[in-house]
């Protein structure tokens, strides 16, 4: 997205979420109005009392003029409240639409968008930005109303006054306009800097806040430290270049501003002597002028910075998933957000690869080639392979967290990309290597997996699990609370839980990605009994490190270099002396000498 393409500084991008809005933004827009009306009348009273009680020498009026004076003081309060009011009531809806338009398309977004950008950045486009956008149409936009009114108000009257004197003050407009067209390229470029090491800066800020396990660990505190002081010195460095071109932008604009109280004191002492009350207006005029002009410098500088967190929100709002359904399948079978499950087939489980070529988006080379599989109902299938082989690539076509580059992917008979993802995902049971609870309570977390599940559903697939003993062991039960992602817990206790609440949904697919990878000794053969149980009456995708656990699975695929190399049963691919062998001979001499030593 091109910044010359975004008009009036890229607000055109959010006027959609303001049309809800639209009536409580004109009631802001009118009552800043009025009060602005009433601000540029102050001056008046002020002439009229000059000229009439000083002037004059007469109190004639003065009951009358104190009581319309109280009561457009008075006025104006009330005027002021409210549209106050109903900007904070603009602003904070603004922020919560965003907000939620910018969540709803995250959980709308293929994994390949979080791969790219990191927690940090999505972070500030949902926090920072929506934040100095929603201030930009409520605040900004009502003092806009108001300053400009002013100014517009201000020149008017002077005009009717004397219009000589009041061409001399404005003759600083076409000044402010030039200097700001020499500025605007300058500003735009700097404050764009500024917004990206900031971004880099909350990136790793949150990485040393979730990684600080991990830094002890390592003893890296001091190099975590100096990576963090570079940036922050970067962003000083950025922010002081900004501020000084910010700084220089409005010294001048105040200079050319204040040329219009020097032009009064000038040219306004002709008129002084004989009318004392115009002399003063003028002043008060020109005077209450620099307000709007150091507002017009200021919001100027401040749409600059804003264009960009409008830019960044936008191109995330605007940002399209790598996959999606068809309108087709959405009509029939709904979204994300609005499911038809009325229209949703019951899936049985049978996934067919057929000629299919596969690469990631970003990368160059072809994983899969033409490639044919077949799992019947029922069947579990490993997958294996060293550390970093590309064992998840077939599962993440099986899930559609990928579409295939050429060939189908088919879902009992059916390509999957006719039917919705959402029909798919529901019916997989995905358990993780690194297990991952949410915040709240265990009963809570379970539930993610079946929201309709009773006490007795729960009991059940805990037991499946061998997940009892963790339950018993907490001091609430299911309703103790587990912390940030589960800290409260142990790996093992949090792998067990994330099996059980996978098994809740009953799923007809279930993909276990090295469930036992980061567990110990006990926990692993409670998921390894777990497993043999709960694959029956399902087509099981099992990735593996530990070749000893899927020994008897119908049909195991070895990866190589991210492509698969060979496939077959234990028995034939030990015959065949190949790759799978050399693997599987190799771990059982670790194994066995482990064993040895004790």
């Amino acid at each position: 997205m091109k910044n010359e393409k975004l008009p009036f500084f890229g607000v055109g991008k959010i006027i959609p979420f303001m049309k809800k809005y639209r009536m409580t933004v004109i009631a802001m827009i009118l009552y800043g109005l009025g009060g602005s009306v009433i601000d540029v009348l102050q001056p008046l009273f002020q002439r009229y009392a000059l000229n009439e009680f000083v002037g004059e020498n007469s109190l004639r009026t003065l009951p009358l003029f104190l009581a319309i004076y109280v009561g457009v003081i008075a006025f104006t309060g009330v005027v002021n409240y409210i549209s106050c009011a109903l900007a904070m009531k603009v602003e904070v809806s603004i922020n919560r639409d965003l907000r939620n338009a910018a969540f709803s398309r995250l959980q709308e977004l293929s994994f390949s968008y979080f791969n790219r950008n990191s927690v940090g950045y999505i972070h500030a486009r949902i926090m920072s930005d929506t934040s100095r956008i929603g201030s930009l149409v409520s605040w900004s936009l009502m003092d806009s109303v108001w300053h400009l009114s002013y100014l517009l108000g201000a020149v008017a009257v002077m005009l009717a006054v004397n219009a000589r004197l009041a061409l001399l003050v404005i003759l600083i407009i076409p000044l402010i306009a030039i200097l700001f067209s020499l500025f605007q390229g300058k500003l735009i470029r700097v404050n764009r800097e500024v917004r990206e090491i900031n971004s880099k800066i909350t990136s790793n800020f949150n990485e040393g806040i979730t990684g600080a396990k991990t830094i002890k660990s390592l003893v890296i505190e001091e190099k975590m430290e100096k990576s963090f002081t570079k940036d922050t010195a970067e962003m000083k460095h950025k922010s002081v270049n900004a501020a000084r071109l910010r700084g220089l932008f409005s010294a001048t604009m105040n200079f050319a501003s204040s040329l219009a109280l020097a032009i009064v004191l000038w040219r306004g002492g002709y008129i002084a002597a004989s009318e004392v009350g115009t002399f003063s207006m003028f002043m008060s005029y020109a005077q209450g002028m620099m307000e709007p002009v150091r507002w017009i410098i200021d919001s100027i500088s401040d749409l600059i910075t804003t264009r960009v967190n409008i830019e960044r929100l936008s191109k995330l709002l605007e940002t399209e998933p790598d996959v999606k359904d068809t309108p087709e399948v959405i009509e029939k079978y709904g979204d994300a957000f609005e499911p038809k499950k009325e229209n949703w087939e019951p899936i049985k489980g049978e996934i067919e690869f057929c000629g299919v070529d596969f690469k990631y988006p970003d990368g160059e080379e072809y994983i899969l080639e033409n490639f044919d599989l077949k799992i019947p109902f029922g069947s579990n299938v490993a997958i294996v392979g060293e550390t970093g082989a590309g064992k998840s690539t077939l599962v993440n076509l099986v899930c559609r967290f990928f579409e295939p580059t050429g060939g189908k992917v088919l879902i009992d008979g059916k390509d999957a990309r006719e039917r919705s993802q959402l029909w798919l995902h529901s019916s997989i049971g995905y358990v993780l290597q690194t297990p991952h609870l949410f915040s709240g309570t265990v009963r809570e977390n379970l539930l993610y997996g079946n929201p309709d599940a009773t006490e007795t559903d729960i009991e059940r697939a805990l037991a499946l699990v061998s997940a009892e003993d963790v339950i018993k062991k907490l001091e609430h039960g299911l309703d103790t609370d587990v912390g940030e992602g589960g800290d409260m817990l142990s790996t093992g206790e949090k792998q067990l839980l994330s099996f059980a609440r996978a098994i809740l949904g009953d799923p007809k697919i279930l993909v276990l990605d090295e469930a036992t990878a980061s567990v110990d000794t006990i926990t692993e053969q409670k998921i390894q009994s777990a497993i043999d149980t709960v694959i029956k009456g399902r087509t099981s995708i099992v990735i593996a490190h530990r070749l000893s656990t899927v020994k008897n699975a119908d049909v195991i695929l070895v990866v190589k270099d991210g492509k698969i190399i060979e496939r077959g049963a234990h028995s034939e691919l030990i015959k065949a002396k190949g790759h799978y062998y050399n693997l599987y001979t190799r771990q059982y001499e670790d194994e066995a000498t482990n064993s040895l030593l004790g």
